[in-house]
């Protein structure tokens, strides 16, 4: 009996020291998934969050102009706890969603598209800007920095197109694979045709028809409310490959052409923008302190801080 009673206690004394090595691995375990935990959710609480504020200030915004505002903004953002980070371009979906507010807005309140895009594909351009141009209310465009190629596609479809004074938008002339299709005509204006090989010829078949499909497509846009004379003109510049690709269309040179532009940017636009950031760097390329500034009486500056 009493052998019996010393192994129980002598076990007892055993369990009684294990607690200590046994907690510290269980308090380092618990730790390690309470860290993976908060690497996972923090970046979608944030995400969340800065959605919940985007629809805030989009509320704000359409109370304000008595409007429907549609946003058309592809940025790199990243996402997850692995930070991946996406460049978006104008696709078939973005096009689906637009139609789809387009439908859910009466043919009497206002749209107000934002449009920050450095274009994307034809077809959903082409879509979005047909859907907008059959709006019966007045559609304004927003050109917060640039809207390049499809982007300009479908601010052409607007009734007034509101720009920062820095913004730009730019020619739409079509791209074939990675040659202009303008560019590719000329190789048929230089060259016998007997020295040209076939595929060369194919492609300036396609090309010729991709140039035609546009103008008349931008024509169709502008016609009704510049009249034939100046929607010509402009849809030719636009679509002809008088410059290249990405050249930087200024307001000033869009006003001079007789595009329907002004500067009269709300702040609430740029507002917005800041809601949708760029993917963080390590090290950001651009640094200044993030207040405004005025020039004070006696030539100095100072800040709202």
């Amino acid at each position: 009996m009493n052998l019996v009673l010393l192994k129980r206690s002598q076990g007892e004394r055993r369990e009684h020291s294990l607690p200590s090595t046994y907690y510290g691995w269980y308090f380092l375990n618990n730790l390690f998934w309470f860290v993976l935990l908060f690497l996972v959710l923090t970046p979608m609480l944030n995400q969340w969050n800065l959605e919940r504020t985007r629809l805030r200030l989009l509320q704000s915004i359409e109370r304000k102009r008595g409007s429907r505002v549609i946003t058309l903004i592809h940025r790199q953002e990243s996402f997850s706890f692995l930070g991946l980070a996406f460049s978006r371009f104008i696709n078939i979906e973005d096009s689906e969603q637009i139609l789809r507010a387009i439908r859910m807005t009466p043919q009497d309140m206002p749209i107000d598209l934002i449009v920050h895009t450095p274009g994307g594909l034809v077809l959903a351009a082409e879509q979005i800007a047909s859907a907008l141009k059959k709006h019966g209310a007045k559609v304004t465009v927003f050109v917060p920095h640039y809207a390049m190629s499809g982007g300009t596609l479908i601010a052409l479809a607007a009734d007034e197109i509101i720009m920062d004074e820095n913004a730009v938008m730019g020619p739409v002339d079509p791209q074939l694979g990675q040659y202009p299709a303008a560019s590719i005509l000329k190789v048929l204006e230089k060259k016998d045709i007997n020295d040209v090989d076939d595929q060369t010829l194919i492609l300036a078949d396609i090309a010729k028809k991709a140039i035609d499909q546009v103008y008349k497509f931008v024509y169709s846009l502008l016609e009704d409310r510049m009249g034939s004379e100046k929607a010509d003109k402009i849809a030719r510049a636009l679509t002809e490959g008088r410059w290249t690709h990405d050249y930087p269309l200024t307001y000033e040179e869009l006003k001079e052409m007789g595009l329907p532009v002004s500067t009269n940017m709300p702040e609430e636009v740029f507002a917005l923008m800041e809601l949708y950031p760029q993917t963080s760097q390590r090290r950001p390329s651009v640094q200044y302190i993030p207040l405004p500034y005025h020039k004070e009486a006696n030539g100095g500056k100072k800040s709202n801080a």
